[in-house]
């Protein structure tokens, strides 16, 4: 099952919340994000009910004749926008850098993601076969947004009033979150609504997470667990989320860490909602896997990060919810490792109330 929602880094309540809360220049570029953002999720929706129709991925209709065969690309929006993607070519695959920051930022970002998924599981890119990583740099104008659209990464610039100008492409955690959609849409393909939805992002920050801690050679302890961190403007925090302590991450970070907490949200076309809360509840899935990861010590891709990439490729459905998740770590764990390690995954889930 192919998920047609636009998976973009910026929570779509914290845009609202600044739509009617900011300053008049943090309303004026989250009003601008939310219509280019709504815009392409009408798109990517139509994209997708064609390609289940056709029975066909996403990408075939949305730009998979620009693969070039090589592992990736970065191309040049030059700020026109969505009738104009990809864009002009910059770099291909094994180009030396060029003079444009952004793009070399994206190339990196996605080369590193690559081959973290390569080296250390085993798959072949996002679909486990080899697709192209294809990236759009300069999107639009001043767009505080970066997006996985089902087929290619698009960055925006930043307007230097809600992100950072140039941040979106520096944070390779936010890099590896949105291309891990790619792999959550090639496999378990959760619906990007309520629970599923929040677990769809919480795989995305895991591996984001795990991303940027190999480049950091940091071990699960050492590891701050941010994600974004310092792509905000520094009046509204220090990151978008933070996975071992959801809500404290900036101004606007309506996150639970545990069950008592979760946000029941209606999946309407109100941006506050959060597709149902997918961005806000992440928190729990994502504080579970921050405990699990730090309880089973040492790099946090090497057991824990095991475990919840077969979870995700494997043992997933389209609208699995926490606890069918949380039993399917605690199974994999025991497989895979052991009694130790499994008692320590179950004791995670049951920290943030999933598992009793």
């Amino acid at each position: 099952m192919l998920n047609s929602a636009l998976c973009t880094i910026a929570p779509p309540d914290l845009l609202g919340w600044l739509a009617l809360e900011g300053s008049p220049k943090q309303r004026e570029a989250a009003v601008r994000a939310l219509a280019t953002s709504a815009a392409m999720r009408s798109q990517r929706a139509v994209m997708g009910q064609l390609s289940r129709r056709l029975n066909v991925h996403t990408g075939a209709l949305m730009g998979a004749a620009l693969d070039t065969g090589e592992r990736l690309s970065v191309y040049d929006n030059e700020k026109h926008g969505r009738p104009f993607l990809p864009g002009v070519l910059v770099r291909g695959w094994e180009k030396p850098p060029v003079e444009d920051e952004a793009v070399n930022q994206a190339y990196d970002g996605s080369n590193a993601t690559y081959e973290f998924y390569r080296d250390l599981f085993g798959r072949s890119s996002l679909d486990g076969a080899g697709m192209e990583l294809i990236s759009t740099v300069h999107y639009g104008v001043a767009f505080d947004n970066a997006f996985w659209d089902g087929s290619q990464m698009v960055y925006g610039d930043g307007s230097g009033r809600i992100f950072q100008v140039g941040g979106l492409t520096r944070a390779i955690d936010v890099i590896a979150h949105e291309l891990t959609h790619g792999i959550t849409e090639f496999t378990a393909g959760l619906v990007y609504s309520k629970q599923s939805g929040a677990l769809n992002e919480s795989f995305s920050d895991v591996f984001g997470s795990l991303v940027k801690q190999h480049g950091l050679n940091q071990t699960a302890a050492e590891a701050n667990w941010l994600i974004g961190e310092g792509i905000l403007v520094p009046g509204l925090g220090a990151a978008l989320r933070n996975m071992a302590h959801p809500g404290t991450s900036h101004s606007g970070d309506r996150q639970p860490g545990h069950m008592d907490d979760y946000v029941d949200l209606p999946d309407d076309n109100d941006p506050r909602n959060d597709n149902g809360g997918v961005h806000i509840n992440s928190g729990i899935p994502n504080r579970a896997f921050a405990l699990a990861a730090t309880a089973l010590g040492g790099y946090a891709w090497e057991k824990a990060g095991r475990i919840w990439f077969e979870v995700l490729t494997t043992k997933l459905r389209p609208t699995t919810q926490f606890d069918a998740a949380a039993h399917a770590t605690v199974d994999v764990a025991g497989t895979l490792f052991g009694a130790a390690e499994q008692e320590a995954v179950h004791n995670a889930w049951k920290e943030v109330g999933v598992l009793s």
